[in-house]
């Protein structure tokens, strides 16, 4: 018994078609012509020179680059983050305002992480890695706990050690 799509010898073979091949022509012409591109290219050129030597002159205002302002700005604003972090993590449970210093306190830390992070000069020193620390394990906590919800004991003495030794490394300048 043969199956229908099997080929047996009694089957007749239909012809193929003829495949008919398309004249493609070797040099089509360009969109553009190259006459017109050069013009073009040449305008771009004489813009950029003369913006770059504009710039070089100090005619043109450069954007300035987006790192830190200075050392002092770093060692002030990591004052700031360090007493906020001090100041919400030792209020009561039951004070009314613990909730927006929280939410405060997350702002300021995701200000301060934005800022620094990026700083390559800053990504070594002490100060900034246990602060960077501290602000990770006290965000995480009240993300996770809610901003009401007390810091164990344990925790909360590992994040002022933390702010202590951030302390000490700013005032050595690391």
């Amino acid at each position: 018994m043969a199956s229908p799509t099997l080929v047996t010898p009694t089957s007749k073979l239909k012809p193929l078609l003829p495949i008919k091949a398309k004249a493609i022509s070797a040099a089509q012409p360009p969109s553009q012509p190259p006459q017109q591109q050069q013009p073009l290219r040449r305008q771009f050129l004489s813009l950029a020179a003369t913006a770059t030597a504009l710039s070089l002159a100090g005619i043109l205002p450069v954007a300035p680059a987006a790192f830190a302002a200075s050392d002092e700005e770093y060692v002030k604003e990591t004052e700031q983050v360090i007493n906020k972090i001090r100041n919400t993590i030792t209020m009561d449970r039951n004070d009314p305002n613990v909730a927006s210093a929280v939410a405060e306190l997350r702002d300021t830390s995701n200000y301060w992480v934005a800022k620094y992070r990026r700083e390559k000069a800053l990504l070594g020193r002490a100060s900034f890695r246990d602060i960077y620390s501290a602000l990770n394990a006290v965000s995480g906590h009240y993300i996770s706990f809610g901003p009401t919800a007390p810091i164990p004991a344990k925790r909360k003495a590992r994040i002022l050690e933390e702010m202590d030794t951030a302390e000490k490394a700013l005032l050595r300048g690391r």
